[in-house]
């Protein structure tokens, strides 16, 4: 695409010789926490963001005090698997270089905050004794690949499962550099690698994917620049419905950005062809997206510039063949399976709750000991969901005892068990003190509000509702509160939009209800639609439905 003018990252990208920038130099200076501004853009693609304490940058000032940066780094896990020893390695490494805690995050990856700039190198370094990386969990560039989680979910499970990992491999960056600053790996030659996908430019802004079995869109599908919906006949997996442009991510107060559920193009047979479309529309966003205001460089602003029907025969032209029509296929939730579930296969995955994917040992609750005690028997594996939860997977009969042994004498059964289904169902992403994007509070908050909720829940006997909530403390959509039942997006300090009408199977895109309520505010308006709700919804009928029925939002 010819833009007028590029944005300022676009020219970094391409300065870069391949992702190293200064990258070294900005190490190796000791007068900052920082790194050098056009590398905060580079270390991105390397899988971590600078960040501050922004709970300190007061006092820090008035003591003239730099701020406290330290990184978050992310890894990448396709599918979200990791083995038990892999899993040791990040409590390991969480408890040496970071604030310890292990946060899950909504795309079944684990991220760790708190990393200072001289434990960077030390910490990647760890990672890949362990086989681990992460490269391409950030930056303008195909992230963590997710795919439906619990084998439980399908006879097929074991067929879609691989797609995750090759496509994660095929969407790659060719570039040696992360191990080069990093792994001390020697540089090759001067000039950067040729990448066709990617080239010298790379995306004009981030790309996800997210594959998912009906008839649960655990993955939420349609939030993503691609979903892959997996279509199975007679217990056999024939390929897969493609779905192009979805995005959660807006910006207050302009009108131009917007959430956007993915559009089904059509339908693909085989691997060779599901991997050759899923290649071609990265580079038709590659070519066509937009580079000079990264607010609308998404994938879904180029299918709604170019047209569906324009994208989709220029997606046919770099393919060489057409799409077939899409499959049929029904989604009816997209949960979590908690406790013990068998797979047809005869092995056993036990589904942990963790609240707002944060796995760390406080006053309440050891999880993060317990999980480590599990890991310690390598009798298991373990998976990331993308609601931020963890399964123990691959027990064998024989060792299910030892481990629901440990989950019991932590109170990991009673705490998994005993959670409201209200609470299971509701996420929220990071945002303060860590993120700079963040206006207001997320999963330090959102415990508290769901704990009152969930008195009002009981007030009017709809404890038992599965109402899925979501919260985030900027318009930014990384915990996809757009597709939520009931969903708040921070717009101040303590003050969120209050969002109402999304479908519980992930289709449909909620609206907005009231704006910059306070906690005051959104208790009495849910107080007095959960009234109304008890009083006149038909039998069986979806909070998000019958909020659309009664025209709360339109």
């Amino acid at each position: 695409m010819s833009d007028k003018k590029l944005s300022a990252i676009e020219g970094i990208k391409v300065a870069s010789k391949g992702l190293r920038g200064t990258i070294k130099e900005s190490l190796k200076d000791e007068i900052t926490g920082a790194i050098r501004e056009d590398d905060k853009a580079l270390i991105k693609f390397h899988g971590m963001y600078e960040q501050d304490d922004r709970d300190r940058r007061d006092e820090r000032a008035a003591k003239k005090l730099d701020r406290l940066y330290s990184f978050m780094i992310r890894l990448r896990l396709p599918g979200g698997f990791i083995t038990a020893d892999k899993w040791i390695a990040c409590h390991e490494v969480a408890g040496a270089n970071t604030t310890g805690v292990i946060k899950i995050t909504t795309r079944q990856t684990i991220q760790l905050h708190g990393l200072m700039k001289g434990k960077i190198k030390p910490t990647i370094q760890a990672f890949n004794e362990a086989n681990l990386d992460s490269i391409a969990t950030c930056g303008d560039i195909n992230r963590n690949v997710l795919c439906v989680s619990n084998p439980k979910q399908s006879a097929v499970h074991d067929q879609v499962f691989p797609y995750a990992d090759k496509i994660s491999k095929l969407l790659m960056p060719k570039t040696r550099a992360y191990y080069e600053i990093w792994v001390n790996d020697e540089k090759i030659a001067e000039k950067a690698e040729e990448d066709p996908l990617y080239q010298d430019r790379y995306l004009p802004r981030k790309f996800k994917i997210a594959i998912g079995i009906p008839p649960n869109n655990d993955t939420d599908l349609f939030a993503n620049d691609i979903g892959l919906i997996a279509i199975v006949e007679k217990n056999k997996l024939i390929g897969f419905n493609i779905a192009v442009g979805g995005g959660m991510s807006t910006t207050h107060g302009n009108p131009d950005t917007y959430a956007r559920t993915a559009t089904v193009l059509g339908f693909v047979a085989g691997e060779e062809k599901t991997l050759k479309t899923v290649y071609e529309v990265l580079t038709v966003q590659r070519d066509n997206g937009n580079r000079s205001d990264r607010k609308l460089a998404r994938l879904k602003y180029t299918v709604d510039k170019m047209g569906v029907e324009n994208f989709k025969a220029e997606l046919e032209k770099r393919i060489g063949f057409k799409l077939e029509p899409a499959k049929p296929y029904t989604f009816t939730d997209r949960e979590d399976l908690y406790g013990w579930e068998k797979s047809d296969k005869g092995l056993w995955y036990y589904t942990v709750f963790v609240e707002n994917g944060r796995v760390l040992d406080d006053e309440k609750l050891a999880l993060k000991t317990a999980l480590l005690e599990v890991a310690k028997l390598k009798k298991c594996n373990f998976l990331f969901t993308a609601n931020q939860n963890m399964i123990i997977s691959d027990v064998a009969e024989k060792d299910k005892k030892a481990i629901n042994d440990i989950l019991v004498k932590f109170k990991i059964t009673d705490h998994t068990e005993g959670a409201s289904l209200v609470r299971k169902n509701s996420m929220a992403c990071v945002a303060l003190p860590t993120c700079p994007l963040a206006l207001a509070e997320g999963q330090r908050y959102m415990p508290s509000l769901i704990t009152r909720i969930e008195t009002l829940l009981d007030k009017y006997d709809l404890a038992k509702e599965n109402i899925i909530i979501r919260m985030t403390g900027c318009p930014n959509g990384c915990a996809r509160p757009y597709l939520a039942e009931i969903g708040f997006v921070g717009t101040g300090p303590g003050k969120y939009n209050l969002h109402l009408g999304g479908d519980h199977h992930g289709e449909r895109l909620n609206k907005i209800y009231k704006e910059s309520l306070d906690e005051y505010a959104i208790l009495g308006h849910l107080e007095g639609l959960f009234l109304i709700f008890k009083k006149d919804r038909n039998k069986g009928e979806p909070f998000g439905d019958f909020a659309l029925r009664k025209q709360w939002v339109y």
